[in-house]
């Protein structure tokens, strides 16, 4: 098979796509890969961190979906970085649909303990109707623009057909849980509120078989095994880009030059764009010259990037159920279906929906991660580490009824002020399409000029049809790239690739 091992290709961004697109060129033979990344660490939203002597996971938290359609999974157990239940034949074949059966502890702003019948029914309305949006893209036609305006009219419209029989305490309840889990899905999603989620798009998003699971040692040992078969050097850190400057025109040596922050100017024959959605929101006008076409600047503008951060609680003892997998904070003032709140200084805290139990209990000991999107979450990132501890103090008091449980320490994520990131992961906003995925991923010059096509490359998880939002998504998003590049120089003649080894 010929090609181009002269070719020079640059990627911008070395997170998990980034890496994945520059070792399959490497490992099919281009000898001119380089990897430009603005900070000082390989990773991007994969990203281990610690607490005291416990590995937690600051960004990317779970394999979704590990199973053998899933890649991270397959690569996973290939470098031995997982627990032996999550290779058991039992933990791929569960099908959870994106949402694991976790066992719960549920609390109420009254600081009791509600029991699951009291809020079961309403769990259940919620992913009746979560699974019937799904299908909206297979339909013709939409009743709502967004997921939360179509939930919100369903509810109202079942809760009076479905619980009359209940009395207005329990109906009242119900609506307040509904709340609760609105929250859960802006954490899903990574959006400030459900009501900036398209309806008709929401089931693109595609789910793989598998119960979720972590990795023991830190996730950031996938980006490391994948980078210790890369050639030493290959990756620049702290060399941001400022301008990539493509051009369909025969008149310069190279098809891109890609101007750094430092003042050096790179010549290369394609560049594969790997950054965060959330960073080509803010910068895309200023990042390439000229100007991205249009139908690509509207699809980043529609397109959804929200923020989602974690504050991890740790306990002296725990104040939940031993077999306690999840638990939730149900406010009693928010039976009107809320999903953000009215006051972000004074009650920012309401949006955090509640807290995952970090096991194994053995390893991690009485570790709680709590879970906030949307604007509340990217003001809590404004507060100082002392407001924060109060808040969640005061929170976890008042839900549990106990005002002596005090936190031993925390420690929160800050991935909207992140200057790389500007948020968590994508989600697919009001008036998406799947034409917005395919727009996303589309190179420049859009129609492949004949000349010099495929200057400019897209990857990252906001790129991929059905897996958005994923680390999955993010690692195929740049092996489609590198095989799109690989796939162009296998069609080409031999006497265009002689030609072009001598620029």
């Amino acid at each position: 098979m010929s090609r181009s091992v002269n070719s020079n290709i640059v990627v911008i961004g070395c997170g998990i796509s980034g890496v994945a697109a520059a070792h399959r060129l490497v490992k099919s033979g281009f000898n001119h890969v380089r990897i430009l990344e603005a900070t000082e660490r390989s990773g991007g939203r994969i990203k281990t961190g610690r607490l005291g002597d416990n590995v937690i996971e600051i960004g990317a938290n779970w394999i979704h979906g590990p199973s053998e359609e899933n890649p991270v999974f397959c690569l996973a157990r290939q470098y031995n970085l997982l627990d032996p239940e999550a290779l058991t034949p039992e933990n791929q074949a569960v099908d959870i649909g994106g949402h694991p059966p976790w066992v719960s502890n549920v609390f109420s702003s009254s600081g009791r303990r509600l029991n699951i019948e009291d809020v079961y029914p309403a769990q259940e309305m919620f992913f009746e109707l979560l699974s019937e949006i799904s299908e909206f893209p297979s339909k013709l036609g939409e009743p709502q623009a967004s997921v939360g305006d179509f939930i919100r009219a369903e509810v109202q419209q079942r809760a009076a057909e479905k619980w009359s029989d209940s009395d207005a305490t329990s109906r009242r309840l119900r609506l307040c849980v509904i709340s609760n889990l609105l929250k859960v899905e802006c954490c899903v999603n990574g959006s400030s509120t459900m009501d900036d989620v398209g309806l008709g798009a929401f089931g693109l998003y595609k789910t793989l078989p598998g119960l979720d699971c972590t990795f023991p040692g830190g996730y950031e040992g996938l980006v490391e095994n994948l980078m210790s078969e890369l050639p030493g050097g290959l990756v620049s850190y702290n060399k941001p880009v400022c301008c990539v400057h493509w051009n369909d025109t025969e008149k310069s040596e190279s098809s891109v030059l890609i101007e750094c922050n430092d003042g050096e100017k790179i010549a290369a024959d394609h560049v594969v764009i790997t950054v965060p959605l959330g960073y080509l929101k803010k910068h895309h006008s200023t990042l390439f010259q000229p100007p991205l076409p249009l139908h690509k600047m509207h699809t980043i503008q529609r397109m959804g990037f929200g923020t989602n951060n974690k504050i991890f609680v740790e306990f002296d003892s725990p104040w939940w159920d031993p077999d306690c997998e999840v638990i939730y904070f149900v406010w009693d003032d928010e039976d009107a279906l809320v999903d953000q709140v009215p006051d972000l200084h004074r009650s920012w805290i309401k949006k955090l929906f509640g807290f995952t139990v970090v096991k194994p209990t053995e390893r991690f000991g009485h570790l709680l991660c709590g879970w906030i999107a949307g604007r509340e979450s990217e003001y809590m990132e404004t507060l100082s580490e002392q407001e924060v501890t109060q808040a969640m103090t005061q929170l976890v008091r008042s839900f549990t009824g106990n005002p002596a449980i005090t936190p031993k320490r925390i420690l929160r994520s800050q991935w909207f002020h992140d200057p790389w990131t500007c948020g968590s992961y994508s989600f697919l906003g009001k008036g998406c399409s799947d034409q917005d995925l395919d727009n996303m991923r589309e190179p420049l010059p859009p129609k492949a000029s004949q000349s010099q096509p495929l200057q400019v490359l897209f990857a990252g998880e906001a790129t991929h049809h059905c897996y958005f939002s994923t680390v999955h998504g993010a690692l195929l998003s740049g092996w489609r790239e590198a095989d799109r590049l690989i796939s162009h120089y296998t069609s080409i003649s031999p006497s265009k690739l002689q030609s072009k080894s001598k620029l």
